[in-house]
């Protein structure tokens, strides 16, 4: 009886400690799909990605982690954050906007970084499982009073077990938090290192961490230092500000093109997710600049006139003829006003300029085609949409215009297996296995097709 009552307690309080702590750790074994199942907002954006890319590339050198196949994922939310899970570095859009530098978000990248090559993740899990046998071990010698307290009919033996229980937890749980703050320390040092190795500025970092300090003072929140995972914003910038300022690149600027396509970012994500008067605001003491005009052509291409939209357009291509994005946005405009011939063709034209060969442009080249209609058309987009899968192979919304095309050209097999693998990689994994399945009885068994649908069919659906 007595080992009933330890083993639930124990398990009691185990549980109430993992619910707090599963917080800060997140598995390595994650992937883009299981997010998609958890309904996180990605964001996927040809130009975006590529800008953010360009800013990691040195900075993953720097690290020694440019050969480690980490993923940039962009999520959907106004708050300042990023933060890693295994071999992936999600950034949040407001982190993106609200930087009004490169060198700002740089030193984001760089102390994420910091964390994936400091191993911080694994350490973290480590930890976790420590304090876990803390609060257990806690949790049982509690138990124990408890029960000999009830035994004995001593009150107090017993209340001072509860006390013991509720102890332990707590001082683990100040314990993981302790050592999560060390590491952010450690990863704040490990970004200056690598922003110093790239010839970039700090000031980024210090300009983002006053940030912080100003929102924590305007809020006028009592924060206790010892009770969150993150170094208070004053403690960082008294830790990193004089190792900053030794640094020969802490006055250098960011180039002038690399600050244009940052403010035409910060235009093109602040129009998307902030409403018409965004953009306006956010250039008013440059309202004429290209990227107050891309600002200005993306709202008119949102809220307003069509027809205006596509002339705005058409002069910043004049001003900008070698810049893809423009021809993207260029087509995005012909398909609203239902001329998707001509949007084949600036999208064909954006495929063609895109120097990083992102496979979303490929991809709505093909959604082009598709609304073509034309037997030839869709032949050509099953070719478009496939070069953009090879290059992005975790694109559900590829699959299915991809599953789409086929459907329309009457291959209906690979249509069903196209759907299957859009389910599978938007997370709805059970609707992946049933579409595989209907697929793979119209395949000859052993061929490419047969295999892939065997494959989804096979997949073992991760717990929740």
């Amino acid at each position: 009886m007595q080992a009933n009552i330890l083993s639930a307690f124990a398990s009691k309080t185990a549980r109430s400690f993992l619910a707090a702590s599963l917080a800060v750790a997140v598995s390595t074994a994650t992937t883009v799909t299981a997010f998609a199942q958890a309904n996180l907002p990605i964001v996927r954006d040809a130009e975006i990605e590529a800008l953010v890319r360009d800013y990691a590339r040195p900075i993953f050198r720097a690290a020694g982690i440019s050969k480690s196949g980490i993923d940039i994922i962009l999520i959907n939310d106004k708050r300042f954050n990023a933060f890693v899970a295994g071999r992936r570095m999600f950034i949040n859009t407001g982190a993106l906007m609200q930087s009004e530098t490169p060198n700002e978000i740089i030193g984001v990248i760089a102390h994420e970084a910091g964390h994936i090559a400091g191993g911080h993740q694994e350490r973290l899990r480590e930890q976790l499982a420590r304090a876990q046998t803390m609060a257990i071990v806690a949790g049982l010698l509690g138990a124990g009073a408890i029960v000999a307290g009830a035994a004995t009919k001593s009150g107090e033996l017993a209340q001072a077990g509860g006390g013991i229980a509720m102890g332990g937890g707590e001082m683990a749980r100040r314990g993981l938090l302790s050592y999560q703050r060390t590491e952010e320390n450690t990863a704040d040092r490990s970004a200056v290192t690598y922003l110093e190795a790239t010839n970039q500025s700090t000031k980024g970092m210090l300009t983002t961490f006053e940030r912080f300090q100003s929102a924590l003072s305007l809020s006028g929140a009592r924060v206790d230092p010892y009770q969150v995972s993150h170094p208070m914003p004053q403690d960082r910038i008294a830790n990193l500000e004089e190792l900053a300022r030794k640094s020969p690149y802490f006055d250098k600027k960011d180039s002038p093109t690399l600050q244009l396509r940052h403010d035409m970012m910060r235009a093109k994500i602040a129009a998307f997710t902030d409403g018409q008067g965004a953009t306006s605001r956010m250039f008013r003491k440059d309202p004429k600049g290209l990227a107050a005009q891309y600002g200005d052509t993306l709202n008119t291409f949102l809220y307003g006139n069509l027809g205006s939209a596509s002339s705005k357009v058409e002069s910043l291509i004049k001003q900008q003829p070698k810049n893809p994005y423009f021809q993207e946005l260029r087509g995005d405009i012909l398909m609203k006003s239902n001329q998707p011939a001509k949007a084949a063709e600036a999208y064909a034209k954006a495929v063609q300029l895109d120097p990083v060969k992102s496979g979303i442009l490929p991809i709505s080249y093909g959604q082009a085609l598709i609304a073509v209609g034309t037997p030839d058309s869709l032949k050509k987009a099953v070719v478009q949409i496939r070069n953009g899968l090879d290059r992005d192979r975790e694109n559900a919304v590829g699959y299915r215009y991809l599953a789409q095309a086929y459907g329309q050209l009457g291959d209906i097999p690979e249509a069903e297996l196209a759907t299957a693998e859009g389910n599978f990689y938007g997370g709805k994994y059970q609707d992946a296995k049933i579409f595989a399945a209907r697929a793979q009885t119209k395949f000859k068994p052993g061929t490419p097709g047969w295999v892939r649908a065997q494959d989804i069919i096979n997949f073992r659906t991760p717990k929740k």
